[in-house]
C-alpha cells in the first residue's frame, strides 16, 4: 500500500458511492482528505465514518452546491485558504438527470455539474497543484461517452435531450478536459488522468426521485461495489510509478485508448474556450495558473 502520510488529497461528491470509498482509501493510506460536498448533514456523518475507519483525524468538510458557478468560486477560495497544500484532487462529484432541467446560471444540469464545475475548480487550485511536483488532477469519466451525441453549438441540450446521450456528453466533456489539460500543462510536474469506474451502485441517479427510488436498487445487484468503483481513482490518485503519458484514459487500473471523438485535440482545444467562456473566464486560465 503507497504511503501519502504527509499529501492533501481534495475529493469532490465524497458523501457516498466511489467518493467516499476513495476518499477513505486515501486517509488510510496516511493522507489528509478534503471532501466537497454539498450536504452539510451528510457530510459530517461521512466524515465521523471515515474518520472511526481510520482511526485519526484527517477529514476536512467544504460545503459546495456544483450547480452554482459561484459557489464552486467560493469553495476554491476557501480550499486555497485553508489548505496549506494540494497534491491530489479527484474530480468525482457527478448526476445524471432523467429529464432536462437548468441551473440557477441557466445551464443544463447534467453538463454543468458534470464538467463545468471540475473545470472551474480545476482551473482555480491550479496554482495550488503546481506548487506541488508530482501532484495530480484525477477526473471521474466514463465508457459512457461512447454513447454520447456532443454539439459545441447546442451544449446545454436545447435542441433535443436524452439522459442517458447527455449523461455520455459530459463524459466526453471529461475526457476531452483531461486531454486539453495535459496538453496545456506541458512538461510541468502535474500528472493528469482520466478514470472508468464501471457500473457502479451508486446513488448517481438518486435525485429523479421516485422512479429512481425504484429502479436504483434493483440495478445495484448487477453492478459493482462502490470499493470495487473506486479503485481506478485510488490507484491514479496513490500508486506510485505510473507511468502513462499525461491525459491517458484509464478502465480496470489499465490504460485504455480513445476513439473517436475522445480523442480529437481540436474538439478538445474547442470545448476548453468555450468552457472559459461559460464560467466567466473569458480572459483565459493560463495567467491563473501563475
Amino acid at each position: 500500500m503507497s504511503d501519502l502520510r504527509g499529501k492533501t488529497c481534495i475529493v469532490t461528491g465524497a458523501t457516498s458511492g466511489i467518493g467516499e470509498s476513495s476518499a477513505e482509501a486515501l486517509a488510510l493510506r496516511g493522507a489528509d482528505v478534503a471532501v466537497v460536498c454539498r450536504s452539510a448533514e451528510r457530510g459530517e456523518a461521512t466524515k465521523a465514518r471515515i474518520e472511526k475507519r481510520v482511526g485519526r483525524s484527517c477529514v476536512r468538510l467544504f460545503l459546495a452546491d456544483f450547480e452554482k458557478l459561484a459557489e464552486v468560486r467560493r469553495v476554491a477560495e476557501e480550499l486555497d485558504r485553508a489548505l496549506p497544500q494540494v497534491d491530489v484532487l479527484l474530480n468525482n462529484a457527478g448526476v445524471t438527470m432523467l429529464s432536462r432541467s437548468e441551473t440557477p446560471d441557466g445551464y443544463e444540469t447534467t453538463f454543468a455539474v458534470n464538467h463545468l464545475a471540475p473545470f472551474l475548480l480545476t482551473n482555480l487550485l491550479m496554482p495550488k497543484l503546481l506548487a506541488r511536483p508530482g501532484s495530480r488532477v484525477v477526473n471521474v469519466a466514463s465508457h459512457a461517452h461512447r454513447f454520447a451525441w456532443f454539439d459545441l453549438d447546442d451544449l446545454q441540450s436545447r435542441n433535443r435531450y436524452s439522459s442517458l446521450r447527455v449523461y455520455g456528453g459530459s463524459k466526453l466533456a471529461n475526457i476531452l478536459f483531461t486531454n486539453e489539460l495535459a496538453r496545456r500543462v506541458g512538461s510541468r510536474g502535474l500528472r493528469i488522468w482520466s478514470a472508468h469506474p464501471g457500473a457502479v451502485a451508486t446513488r448517481l441517479g438518486a435525485n429523479n426521485g421516485g422512479i429512481a427510488k425504484i429502479v436504483l436498487p434493483f440495478l445495484a445487484l448487477f453492478f459493482r461495489t462502490p470499493a470495487q468503483g473506486a479503485a481506478t481513482s485510488i490507484h491514479l490518485c496513490a500508486d506510485p510509478g505510473i507511468d502513462a503519458k499525461n491525459g491517458t484514459y484509464f478502465a480496470d487500473m489499465k490504460p485504455v485508448g480513445l476513439t473517436g471523438r475522445a480523442g480529437d485535440p481540436e474538439l478538445a482545444t474547442k470545448l476548453w474556450a468555450e468552457s472559459e467562456k461559460l464560467v466567466g473566464l473569458d480572459g483565459g486560465t493560463d495567467a491563473i495558473w501563475q
